[in-house]
């Protein structure tokens, strides 16, 4: 039902990662001049100090306008099936692309973030690095490989992953308790794999349908991606590692508390009427999902020339 994390970085499709590409990843990652402001990066929605999201209901974005949804988190993203809470995209490639173009986050264009990368001499040079065998290295595909070969290393090795591999003393006795329970009442059904979610699509309100205090009305999940009806108020099953790390919850972003959460959870999802007791002990399990951030160094960017496009839009 659960796997560990692989000990080495997991290979992605049709983009072989190496230490060049990872190098220009983390650098494009942390870059706010892929903006069309000058003043969003990718990090600024999923900032790696906060546990790979930015603690927020709803991001904020380009003129400080508010996103529709809770940003997720970055890290492990890598083992999610798909992107985004209705899994519009396929896999980080296709992730790395949107936000960039998105009017309410990064409102850039393909194009002015090719122009922008080619008047920086050093840019061009870490392009020609990362992808030797391309006559002309610098677009927005190899952008988009980039920025996941970077995401890719942002894996985080947690006590629950000592002891999938044989560690008994890796988990408290409360922690085993809350696994016990995670599994006995049907957690587990939708929350499993390496990523403990992230892997398929439910219904939100499976058996009872949170209010629009949790659940806003306006937003269908992925019946904006499929138009099936079936599909109304259907979302990809939220990754749990490092969940305490990363309120508030859900798509809305509209519950702070994580024990809240699991209760709201239980009930809609399961038709379980969940106890302090209870709670208190699948909290304490997914404590044992936090794990060890990445050191990161933050990268020198290269510096603009007289060629680079100025920053453009309104900024409030």
């Amino acid at each position: 039902m659960f796997a560990p994390l692989p000990s080495t970085i997991p290979a992605v499709s049709d983009n072989p990662i190496t230490p060049a590409k990872i190098d220009l990843g983390k650098a494009l990652f942390f870059d706010p001049r892929m903006s069309a402001s000058g003043v969003f990066s990718c990090n600024s929605c999923h900032n790696l100090a906060t546990g790979g999201d930015d603690n927020m209901p709803t991001s904020i974005g380009h003129g400080w306008q508010k996103g529709p949804r809770n940003s997720p988190t970055v890290l492990n993203s890598v083992f999610n099936e798909a992107q985004f809470w209705d899994g519009r995209a396929e896999d980080l490639k296709a992730q790395a692309k949107g936000p960039v173009q998105a009017g309410v986050e990064m409102a850039n264009t393909p194009e002015n973030v090719v122009a922008t990368l080619n008047s920086m001499p050093q840019y061009v040079h870490w392009f020609k690095e990362s992808f030797p065998d391309e006559t002309d290295p610098v677009t927005f595909d190899n952008f988009a490989k980039a920025i996941e070969a970077y995401e890719a290393t942002l894996t985080t090795p947690a006590p629950f992953d000592a002891w999938l591999n044989g560690d008994d003393n890796a988990m408290s006795a409360e922690q085993l308790a809350g696994l016990e329970l995670f599994m006995d009442k049907g957690c587990a059904s939708c929350h499993n794999g390496v990523n403990l979610g992230g892997n398929g699509y439910y219904p939100f309100g499976l058996i009872e349908k949170p209010g629009a205090d949790i659940l806003p009305e306006g937003d269908k999940g992925r019946y904006a991606v499929t138009e099936t009806a079936d599909d109304e108020y259907v979302f990809r099953a939220s990754p749990l590692r490092n969940i305490d790390q990363t309120a508030p919850y859900f798509h809305s972003g509209l519950v702070w508390d994580l024990k809240v959460a699991v209760q709201i959870m239980g009930e809609s999802q399961l038709g379980e009427d969940l106890s302090d007791d209870e709670a208190d002990k699948i909290v304490a399990f997914l404590g044992s999902l936090t794990g060890e951030v990445p050191e990161v160094t933050y990268p020198v960017l290269p510096a603009e020339t007289a060629a680079t496009p100025r920053p453009t839009g309104e900024v409030k």
